[in-house]
């Protein structure tokens, strides 16, 4: 089985949130762990970023509702968050899965993944959502607890339990997760 890590959306903007925030420091600390350790197995680490145009072409619905946009091209927020190790790759993306209209199918293919393994932010949008797209595409999904957060304790652990049940995917430690 090959595993690949992903890192996603561990950008300024999406620190904002004040438990986001309170929680970054650590949620970066533990995938630093993970790269490492990914690094050591010899597993690709990616890292996941949300990027959106200033002219609103790639806007998500609620942004455009809101006339409100976020990580946005050159802007601060955009940028990773400090400290995070660097990934081997990088694929931008514009809306909550990793995979959709985006590089990472094809980047897992050619690496001959089956397996990945999920970190970032917000555990209820884009992590949800690149797992359930990763389950539709066949790959084993691990979610790794404590490095993935919210905006709250209770939306993160009902997110969770809810990919685990309907899909079978493991929420695992960061200590727990394996590369072989």
């Amino acid at each position: 089985m090959a595993t690949a890590l992903l890192l996603i959306d561990l950008q300024n903007d999406y620190f904002a949130d004040d438990e986001l925030a309170r929680c970054r420091d650590d949620l970066v600390a533990a995938c630093n762990d993970l790269v490492r350790s990914a690094r050591a197995a010899g597993a690709p680490v990616v890292e996941v970023q949300t990027v959106h145009a200033h002219d609103r072409s790639t806007w998500a619905l609620n942004m455009l509702d809101d006339g409100q946009g976020m990580a946005l091209e050159g802007s601060e927020g955009v940028r990773r968050v400090e400290g995070l190790l660097e990934a081997d790759e990088v694929v931008v993306k514009t809306r909550d899965s990793a995979f959709f209209r985006t590089r990472l199918d094809e980047l897992l293919d050619a690496k001959g993944v089956d397996r990945v393994v999920l970190t970032g932010v917000s555990t209820e949008s884009c992590i949800a959502a690149t797992a359930t797209d990763a389950y539709a595409r066949n790959l084993r999904v691990v979610l790794v607890r404590d490095a993935t957060a919210s905006v709250t304790e209770e939306l993160h652990e009902q997110t969770l339990d809810r990919l685990e049940k309907q899909y079978r995917q493991r929420a695992l430690w960061a200590s727990e997760v394996g590369w072989g």
